[in-house]
């Protein structure tokens, strides 16, 4: 690849992947290229110590390469722990296709980038994330087995969503918890931040719970739909940051805590779905922790689509899937221990414990 950028008329040297900030000591990363189908992707494989990386694919339309790249190399980074947290025997790995899901998606597309896929032996497995659906993973499936999140007719665990949703319910009622004393929502003002499957499905739990639920999203048709469905009260203020509700659910894309935004955040828990919600996840998660904000990491609470999929290269049942994702709960109250105990993030807490396992299985500790 030629490393010559032209900029503001200068001849400049860009590092293409190696110098990324998001780069972390990643393995492997894949760019897909295919002129027929029009197909332009980025797969990246973070970690492999403890197993195969999984991760789902996403289809974004990017501003720009550069942007597509750092979103997978941190979304990868993010499964790594995700799994290793989890308890599952998974490394790290994600993609992503650039282009919009809505005009640019088609079948054959979907083929040509599951034979990019299968061209890796299943050192990288793929699933369903944001602008896919189970009948995408399907496709794939025509043309490599290195695939999950496959429907139930072809044996699969059909759409995670749901399950993400539930694991995010865990998350947040332990969290929840640990703030207010009780893991009881019911009268909680909740902002759900994103309403697609899993802000719906959490909004779902929550008002079936008898949670006072907001919710925003950049889509004004879902959110009408979502209100009237499940009574939900859409956010009319003029910064959701800002708004004086007990807990703050991000469902969106990542990093809308950041430095705009850390300091006006007057929920008293933090819990949602969307990766990466920490732009800075150092000094970020610091912040929450010294304002008095009981972060959950994203990583942790929504690991449930990942535990659904999983159960399709180990063979358990919904039972199993939903013993699991339960554990969240339990999880995340060790996590606030943890950091309570150790005087760093929750966010740092839950990466050492993650790390701790990759560690040991380095080591052959088993773990």
């Amino acid at each position: 690849m030629n490393t010559d950028i032209l900029h503001a008329g200068e001849l400049k040297k860009a590092d293409p992947v190696f110098g990324q900030l998001s780069f972390d000591d990643h393995e492997q990363i894949v760019f897909c290229n295919d002129k027929d189908t029009g197909l332009k992707a980025i797969i990246g494989i973070h970690n492999t110590v403890l197993g195969p990386a999984l991760g789902g694919t996403r289809m974004w339309n990017y501003n720009s390469e550069w942007e597509a790249l750092n979103d997978v190399l941190r979304l990868s980074r993010g499964m790594t722990f995700k799994s290793a947290i989890t308890g599952l025997n998974l490394g790290g790995g994600k993609a992503v296709i650039i282009g919009d899901a809505k005009t640019r998606k088609t079948p054959e597309l979907m083929r040509r980038f599951g034979e990019f896929v299968n061209t890796l032996g299943g050192k990288y497995i793929t699933a369903e994330d944001v602008g896919m659906e189970t009948s995408d993973m399907d496709l794939v499936r025509d043309v490599t087995p290195y695939v999950t999140g496959v429907s139930e007719s072809r044996g699969g665990a059909g759409n995670p969503s749901p399950i993400t949703a539930y694991g995010v319910y865990m998350g947040m009622k332990a969290a929840a918890a640990h703030r207010f004393g009780t893991d009881k929502l019911e009268g909680k003002q909740v902002l759900v931040q994103g309403i697609g499957h899993v802000g719906e499905s959490l909004v779902e739990h929550l008002t079936k719970e008898g949670a006072r639920v907001f919710i925003t999203d950049i889509n004004e048709d879902r959110l009408q739909e979502v209100s009237k469905k499940y009574g939900a009260v859409i956010y009319a203020g003029d910064d959701l940051y800002t708004a004086a509700v007990d807990i703050y659910a991000p469902c969106a894309l990542g990093a809308t805590i950041n430095d705009d935004t850390v300091y006006k955040i007057k929920a008293g828990v933090v819990a949602g779905a969307a990766n990466n919600q920490l732009a800075d996840e150092n000094r970020h998660g610091k912040i929450l922790m010294e304002r008095g904000i009981a972060y959950a990491p994203d990583f942790l609470i929504n690991a449930g689509g990942i535990i659904n999929v999983y159960a399709e290269l180990e063979g358990y049942g919904k039972d199993e899937i939903i013993r699991k994702t339960e554990n969240i709960y339990t999880t995340t109250l060790e996590i606030f221990a943890h950091s309570a105990k150790n005087g760093c993030s929750t966010h740092q807490s839950a990466l050492r414990v993650a790390q701790g396992r990759i560690d040991a299985r380095k080591q052959g500790k088993g773990a």
